[in-house]
């Protein structure tokens, strides 16, 4: 289980779909191996240099924070159960009601798809926010089963340096 790393007024809180097996094993966001998400940080401008998964809650003292749509660490998204949405559902619209992040980053369409229950989802900022005075802006998981080229990935993380600028 990895614990939220939440506080009120963020700049970013980055909400995925759920731990991988190896985030679950070690505690700390996006920890797989072929993850990319610290690498598309830093390369995008929101980190000064490549942090490590150790360094997540860490980064609460620059306005990043971290939760999932469902805690249960899974092998992959499709292994998460329509129940666990519902519930995980509820909980990040609370979430998002009491520490209004300035931009609900949900890492993956499916992420957002799953919370906004809304299709056809562009990437970036949403033209309708879920949660009053909450921006949602919707990334590419950076996972590395996404077969996205890497510059794609990248130019939409770097819209969220821009929109904290």
């Amino acid at each position: 289980m990895i614990p939220d790393s939440l506080a009120p007024d963020l700049q970013i809180l980055f909400i995925g779909y759920n731990p991988s097996l190896r985030s679950g094993e070690v505690g700390h966001n996006y920890a797989g191996k072929n993850n990319r998400f610290w690498k598309l940080l830093h390369e995008a401008g929101l980190t000064e240099r490549r942090m490590s998964p150790t360094e997540d809650h860490d980064l609460l003292s620059v306005g990043y924070g971290f939760t999932n749509i469902v805690a249960r660490p899974t092998r992959r998204a499709d292994e998460i159960t329509k129940d666990e949405y519902a519930e995980g559902r509820k909980l990040l619209a609370e979430k998002l009601r009491t520490y209004r992040p300035k931009i609900a980053c949900f890492v993956g369409k499916g992420v957002y798809e799953q919370y906004a229950l809304r299709k056809n989802i562009l990437w970036g900022v949403q033209p309708q926010s879920t949660v009053d005075g909450v921006l949602d802006f919707v990334a590419p998981s950076s996972s590395g089963l996404v077969r996205m080229p890497y510059p794609e990935l990248l130019a939409i993380y770097q819209e969220l340096k821009k929109l904290i600028e």
